[in-house]
């Protein structure tokens, strides 16, 4: 059986996901910090490069994302055609490690400056992501970047599908 990207792009997700949530599920209730990895490589799949992982997670306002640079020469910035009204702005350095504390409900793209046309980019789905989802999904991309947006926004949409159907 032939596995498409999108499913093992979700599998992926789903996999890293489980993988966080000991660490990122706290009794107090307090905000939690969670990792995305800047790659040269997928760990599942070495023939895609350039890759966050993983490339969407969905965090509460107040929790923080800590872009970890497991290779070297990537870093994560905002795209600001991509930012919700009143969101957080943030733009690391090359080789550098930044943290992200996202204070405002929505759907947050970001990409790596020097391998953004290769498709080195991602999405932070904040509280309430739909505020300026479709407004998020909407922003021109080119090349790469574009054909990874629609995936990963297509798997956005199912991680919303199911938290909604979750609280009800």
């Amino acid at each position: 059986m032939k596995q498409t990207r999108r499913a093992h792009l979700a599998m992926l997700g789903g996999t890293a996901a489980a993988a966080m949530l000991p660490a990122a599920v706290k009794a107090d209730g307090h905000a939690t910090t969670h990792e995305v990895q800047m790659l040269n490589a997928d760990p599942e799949n070495r023939r895609e490069r350039n890759v966050f992982n993983p490339p969407v997670i969905k965090v509460n306002v107040g929790d923080t994302v800590k872009f970890v640079n497991a290779d070297r020469g990537h870093n994560a910035q905002v795209d600001e055609d991509m930012l919700p009204d009143g969101g957080t702005e943030f733009r690391g350095r090359i080789n550098e490690e930044i943290e992200v504390t996202f204070e405002a409900d929505g759907t947050y793209g970001y990409y790596c400056q020097p391998h953004r046309a290769l498709g080195m980019v991602g999405l932070v789905l904040v509280g309430d992501a739909s505020v300026n989802f479709e407004d998020a999904k909407s922003a021109r991309q080119r090349g790469k970047a574009a054909a990874r947006y629609e995936e990963y926004f297509a798997m956005a949409e199912e991680m919303m599908a199911e938290d909604a159907s979750a609280e009800s």
